[in-house]
């Protein structure tokens, strides 16, 4: 009797769980539909394609999902659309490059869709060295402007994510060692608040949330624009780049090399390192890309240890700033900015390097990739980027915690949709890789890259034990409902 009770009641929760969400997608469709919009603000559904240009992500893995999309044209729309969502208990998210991939995001269910991509105008005040981006500027939009008013600014490592959206988990990058952290360079904010206000941040204008929004700024309004300080360019804006195959025999010597840099990386050299398949030979590999952003000459020299193993050279080739990210490991950035895969992703920060892990975590990729063919188009990198400027800036400075970071580790594991699912054997196989970097990392626990968090992360793992204190006193007082929730969510209260 016992159990035929508890099925009842299961059906009973499961029925009114869906029916509530087809209730709350008709009152949003008459919501939205009865209400004024500026002209060239677009209203969309699913089945549609202006929904699926609103809501299509880098990666489907748990994501978010909607019952309607708005992409406001102005700055009132936007208010607006904030306003009636949280009046009406709509969960909501803002996204501009949908390129988040926290598990957390798939919290959100039957929502509401803002996105931002009619906000896409950037203006650069030559004079002034600065540039003002819309919250859907992406950074591939900003490479020729920047470049061609004769200046640069710190990067990330791929072309299609939000410029915004990478800002406000902190920015890092190649560019660490010469340039700091993309929040480094960021002076203003006009934001959207929880409460529908919008207002200017920055440091002179409300300063504490500014420091918040420098390292978790998702959890505190929707960025309808941001200005940053451009950098001089350096070496007239050139890099070096040499893109290698590691040959088999040669990849226990290569992992002692990249633990040699430990504690002495030069501010103008990064090394992304990958474990990756290759097809061609049927076997796995490392690929890398070392860039050196300075003279070729002096590049060369830094490279120097690296052709002594004699690796594959695809490419050894100098790139001006606004071509690099593109142009690298053979233009892999296009491959790597297709929207709509599987990945299941975890991710560490290191400030310690250590030839030994690299080794059994190649031989454990090599395990998976021959027991889940379906699987071998997953890959893991180790992008190793200096950190002196970063470093310059006092840690009171900003909210994010983890400047002294000198590598970051992505695990990233991808199978097609029609393939079987390997959510558990990748989540199993992701946390022990996890576990086995941060043993060796130089953190007292596990240390996580907001922007690259999974999701299952503590928040002392994420945010730093050493911020929380202050980043819930203001979620507390500018978001008391987390509206913004859905971002690995801060407490408004800790501990």
């Amino acid at each position: 009797m016992w159990f035929s009770i508890s099925i009842f009641v299961f059906i009973w929760l499961r029925l009114t769980v869906a029916y509530a969400a087809i209730a709350r997608r008709a009152d949003l469709k008459a919501l939205l539909t009865s209400t004024r919009w500026s002209a060239k603000t677009i209203i969309s559904f699913p089945g549609s394609e202006s929904f699926t240009n609103a809501t299509e992500r880098w990666t489907v893995f748990d994501p978010p999902t909607y019952s309607a999309a708005i992409s406001p044209s102005t700055e009132a729309d936007l208010v607006k659309a904030v306003q009636l969502a949280t009046s009406n208990g709509i969960p909501f998210l803002a996204t501009g490059g949908r390129h988040g991939y926290t598990t957390t995001l798939g919290d959100l269910n039957e929502g509401l869709a803002i996105d931002l991509s009619l906000f896409n105008r950037l203006e650069i005040d030559k004079s002034a060295g600065t540039i003002k981006v819309g919250g859907g500027v992406r950074f591939r939009d900003i490479y020729d402007p920047v470049y061609t008013a004769g200046f640069e600014i710190q990067l990330g490592t791929a072309s299609c994510p939000g410029m915004v959206g990478v800002t406000l988990g902190a920015g890092v990058g190649p560019w660490g060692g010469v340039h700091g952290l993309l929040i480094d360079a960021l002076l203003s904010l006009r934001v959207v608040t929880a409460g529908g206000r919008v207002i200017n941040v920055s440091k002179k204008s409300y300063p504490d949330l500014f420091w918040a929004f420098r390292g978790a700024g998702a959890n505190f309004g929707i960025v309808v624009s941001a200005t940053y300080k451009l950098q001089e360019q350096v070496n007239e804006g050139e890099s070096l780049v040499a893109d290698v195959i590691i040959p088999a025999e040669k990849n226990a010597s290569y992992f002692e090399l990249l633990q040699s840099y430990d504690g002495s990386l030069p501010e103008n050299l990064s090394i992304s390192s990958f474990i990756t398949y290759n097809w061609t030979i049927d076997a796995p590999q490392i690929t890398a890309s070392w860039a050196y952003i300075g003279p070729e000459a002096d590049g060369r020299i830094e490279f120097a240890p690296l052709l002594a193993l004699e690796p594959i050279i695809g490419a050894i080739a100098v790139y001006p700033w606004n071509k690099v990210i593109t142009s690298v490991a053979g233009g892999a950035d296009a491959g790597l900015c297709l929207d709509g895969g599987t990945h299941n992703i975890y991710t560490l920060n290191a400030r310690n390097l250590s030839a030994p892990t690299y080794e059994a975590t190649f031989e454990k990729y090599s395990l998976f990739y021959k027991e889940y063919p379906e699987a071998r188009g997953s890959s893991l990198q180790i992008a190793i980027f200096p950190n002196q400027a970063a470093l310059s800036v006092p840690d009171s400075e900003t909210a994010y915690a983890w400047r002294d970071t000198l590598a970051h580790v992505d695990i990233v594991f991808s199978w097609g949709s029609a393939e079987r699912d390997l959510t558990e054997v990748t989540d199993v196989l992701g946390r022990e890789l996890r576990g086995d970097f941060a043993a060796t990392a130089g953190y007292p626990d596990l240390a996580v890259y907001v922007n690259s968090a999974h999701g299952d992360e503590t928040l002392e793992q994420i945010y730093g034990a050493r911020k929380l204190p202050r980043l819930a006193a203001l979620k507390k007082a500018w978001d008391p409902e987390n509206v913004f929730g859905f971002n690995n969510a801060l407490p408004t209260r800790y501990p």
